[in-house]
């Protein structure tokens, strides 16, 4: 299993990026995906997940400011990231749990700053 996320960046307070996380090794339709994501000195913290059948759940932080998706087609995950603030730098990852294991992609960096 590879999980290869992309798309991390630095921007500024209420501006938007788009991160992206290519699955193989799996068959990508049939697993709920999830984003987690580790800010500097603090524990890894779910953010987002969607489900085989594009169920959503999303952490209370981020609710309504972020946007998962998945395309089974080309078997990448997405996050859309809006109106992002100085709180959600961090490094982001993506994962899946296959096997009774759980894969962890590399991980992203996400910097929001004036």
């Amino acid at each position: 299993v590879q999980l290869q996320a992309s798309g991390g960046g630095l921007v500024q307070p209420g501006g938007s990026l788009r991160l992206s996380c290519a699955a193989s090794g799996i068959n990508f339709r049939l697993h709920t995906m999830r984003w987690y994501r580790q800010a500097p000195g603090k524990e890894r913290e779910f953010v987002a997940l969607i489900s085989e059948n594009f169920s959503t759940d999303y952490a209370s932080s981020v609710k309504g400011r972020f946007t998962i998706g998945r395309d089974n087609v080309r078997r990448t995950l997405s996050l859309q990231m809006d109106n992002l603030t100085p709180e959600d730098t961090a490094v982001y990852y993506c994962n899946v749990d296959w096997r009774g294991s759980t894969y962890w992609g590399h991980g992203t960096q996400v910097t929001v700053s004036s």
